[in-house]
């Protein structure tokens, strides 16, 4: 039965859970309270924070976890499990502001972070479906693949990435959709299951013999002598070392922190189950994907290739699963008019966090460490530097990163609350419509 993209998109038991945690067993037991004293107190049980944890623990610190709602509620399990090479600013831009050596050592920190990512997750014999399938970054406009095909040209010669460009006549070998016009394959991107790589993160972290602690939200930090007092919802800890590892879900406890990240809901939809024969026209080389608008839709099989996963901003401002999973349906019957036959089993959002100059930030203030601001592509790059972050709290020279102490700006009158967004959002929004519907029309009169 064909559904219209207007009528009815839900199935009947649709939830507004993560699809990533459908199926997984009950989370390890963890601490009720905190103990009062602590070598290192964590605030966030994300990627970040677990993999931090992972490396203090592991050295014989004592190391307590603590997150304000379950470990991995935030977007640790509500990413899309897309892993590209996660520096936006190109290297001509970074080379302006920081000059040409450490900007070219900041653009290969996103390399790194790609491979390590692999590293880990064999070294800690996590099972979470990691492949490196590559994405299709798709154009939507032909001025759009005429300057992402010289870009991909440009990072062959100067920085040795592989990124091959695919004119709109090849584009159905990689993406069954005609609504584009072409793109660059990124052949070493690689995907992810967000909800198992996570609880494997859980597992190592408590192997190692960090405390965890649910439901335990971070109140204030004062430095005291000795270290600091970390004041929670369920007591105080002292602590030697204080790491903030929360990102789009970064509060009061860390003001400093909170007025130089912008909170955006990134939503996701899956599919419910589709035929193979479909999803083998839609996906035929399994490719993840991603598109060149300014608000950009980002999407990708199921590991076990049953449903499509399609992600995207559909709101000028924050808005409920229930609202942004018809928007973000409409969109998604666009690129893939066949999937209008089929409806929705999952919606939900989760918080990342972005920051005035498009980079990733990790460093210290007041003598607190923190690592956050990840642009939307922090799977990767968070687990990175969230394990630099704990080399560095162990004092190894290993630990230091090309984004260490970086500039941190902030603007005037921001204080964590992003009220300049939906404006911006609306016009991108408009813009990538016009530009699409202009780019049709002349196809359509070609």
């Amino acid at each position: 039965m064909k559904i219209s993209c207007n009528g009815s998109v839900w199935a009947q038991s649709w939830t507004d859970r993560p699809y990533w945690i459908d199926g997984e067993t009950a989370l390890p037991d963890m601490a009720e309270r905190p103990d009062t004293q602590a070598d290192v107190v964590i605030i966030g049980a994300g990627y970040t924070g677990l993999n931090a944890a992972i490396e203090t623990a592991q050295a014989g610190r004592k190391t307590i976890v603590i997150d304000a709602q379950d470990a991995g509620y935030g977007c640790s399990t509500r990413n899309g499990g897309q892993i590209s090479t996660s520096i936006k600013p190109s290297l001509a831009k970074l080379s302006a502001r920081f000059g040409p050596e450490r900007g070219r050592a900041i653009r290969r920190e996103g390399e790194t972070a790609l491979q390590w990512i692999e590293d880990r997750i064999g070294s800690l014999g996590i099972d979470c479906d990691f492949d490196r399938p590559g994405r299709f970054h798709a154009a939507h406009t032909p001025q759009a693949y005429d300057q992402i095909a010289r870009e991909a040209e440009q990072l062959g010669r100067e920085e040795g990435i592989e990124a091959h460009p695919i004119p709109a006549a090849e584009q159905h070998a990689y993406l069954g959709s005609d609504a584009y016009f072409g793109g660059v394959l990124f052949p070493n991107h690689a995907s992810i299951h967000p909800g198992k790589y996570h609880r494997g993160l859980l597992r190592a972290a408590l192997a190692a013999g960090a405390s965890l602690v649910p439901h335990c939200a971070a109140i204030g930090i004062t430095r005291v002598a000795g270290g600091f007092e970390v004041q929670t919802e369920k007591g105080k800890i002292h602590a030697r070392d204080v790491i903030v590892a929360t990102n789009g879900y970064t509060g009061a406890a860390s003001p400093w922190m909170q007025r130089r990240v912008i909170p955006i809901g990134s939503y996701v939809i899956a599919t419910e189950p589709l035929p193979a024969e479909l999803m083998d026209r839609l996906f035929p080389q399994n490719r993840i994907a991603s598109d060149t608008c300014k608000v950009v839709y980002y999407y990708r099989p199921s590991p076990d290739r049953t449903r499509v996963l399609f992600g995207g901003r559909v709101s000028a401002s924050e808005t409920d699963p229930a609202v942004s999973g018809p928007k973000l349906y409409r969109d998604m019957c666009r690129i893939f008019p066949e999937l209008s036959a089929y409806r929705l089993t999952h919606s939900w959002v989760g918080m990342v966090a972005y920051t005035f100059d498009e980079l990733a930030h990790t460093g210290t203030h007041d003598g607190v460490h923190y690592a956050m601001g990840y642009c939307g592509s922090g799977v990767s790059m968070a687990s990175y530097l969230g394990m630099r972050m704990g080399q560095k709290v162990l004092g190894l020279a290993e630990g230091e990163t090309a984004f260490d102490d970086l500039p941190f700006p902030t603007r005037p009158l921001y204080a964590g609350k992003p009220w300049f967004l939906p404006p911006m959002v609306a016009w991108y929004r408009w813009r990538d419509r016009m530009e699409y519907g202009r780019a049709q029309r002349a196809l359509g009169q070609s």
